[in-house]
């Protein structure tokens, strides 16, 4: 079997496992590498996707990824570790994620309501990840390659 060709900038697990803890954005968690530009980048993406590290952990990563974001010529606007990850302004409202519907923390009655309102609502407001889902509920056919436009269609003639 051939070896697999590694990218410039792939990490595997051996490579982690001999690199130093001073060398990750969380040390004590060996998480978010800051090897070169591509993990700093990728860092600060995922910063608040961390899990179980404290405050006072996220302030020194936040000053660990912006001393590496120097040394590999990242540009960083953020000035607080707070305003790492967060959606930016330019976001649609759209691609936020909704409360609860990510969760499934709707109730039954409130998601088979909520399914009628959908259905009768203007198809043009929803996006395309959404009208393809309710398309997937309905099990029309072809509706991978099909585009927003030919779904709203799809769904208004079912």
């Amino acid at each position: 079997m051939a070896a697999r060709r590694q990218r410039k900038n792939e990490l595997d697990a051996g490579d982690r496992n001999v690199m130093p803890d001073s060398a990750f954005a969380f040390p004590r968690q060996r998480k978010e590498p800051l090897n070169d530009a591509s993990h700093v980048r990728n860092a600060i993406a995922r910063f608040d996707q961390v899990r179980d590290a404290t405050d006072a952990e996220r302030a020194e990563a936040f000053k660990r990824i912006k001393r590496a974001a120097k040394r590999h010529g990242v540009d960083m606007t953020e000035t607080r570790w707070q305003e790492l990850g967060k959606p930016s302004a330019t976001m649609r409202s759209s691609d936020k994620p909704r409360a609860g519907a990510a969760r499934g923390n709707q109730s039954r009655a409130g998601a088979a309501h909520g399914s009628q309102s959908r259905a009768g609502a203007s198809r043009g407001n929803q996006s395309r990840d959404e009208l393809y889902a309710e398309a997937k509920r309905r099990d029309i056919k072809g509706r991978s390659s099909m585009n927003k436009s030919q779904l709203e269609r799809a769904l208004s003639g079912s």
